[in-house]
């Protein structure tokens, strides 16, 4: 069982930054990838960012390419997503999820809101 909880949504204007932390507790954590993900209103999940816990290879969706980083703090068990040059489309909630052998764990998610 892994427990995740999201932090860092919040309101920001086009063009500025915010830094998503995603806190993990669990049992060997180094074996999980640990993936974010958005969901508007009315629209699916889509995948954004994810992370390879032990080895560190990242993963990102096309549309955050060079605005977005994920990057995990092993000493912390807290895995970042840093995200700048925001837009008013990346409005929606983030959520969390660590994933390993079949198994799927999400945090509540967090609210992002950009202005224009």
């Amino acid at each position: 069982q892994v427990q995740l909880v999201e932090s860092g949504g919040g309101l920001v204007q086009a063009g500025g930054s915010l830094r998503l932390s995603c806190a993990l507790s669990g049992r060997t954590l180094s074996r999980y990838r640990v993936n974010w993900f958005r969901q508007a209103p009315g629209k699916e999940r889509e995948f954004v960012a994810g992370i390879i816990w032990g080895g560190g290879t990242t993963y990102y969706r096309d549309s955050v390419k060079g605005r977005f980083t994920i990057s995990a703090d092993s000493a912390k068990n807290t895995v970042h997503l840093q995200m700048n040059s925001l837009k008013p489309e990346d409005t929606v909630v983030y959520y969390c999820a660590a994933s390993y052998a079949g198994n799927t764990y999400w945090g509540q998610g967090t609210q992002v809101t950009v202005s224009s």
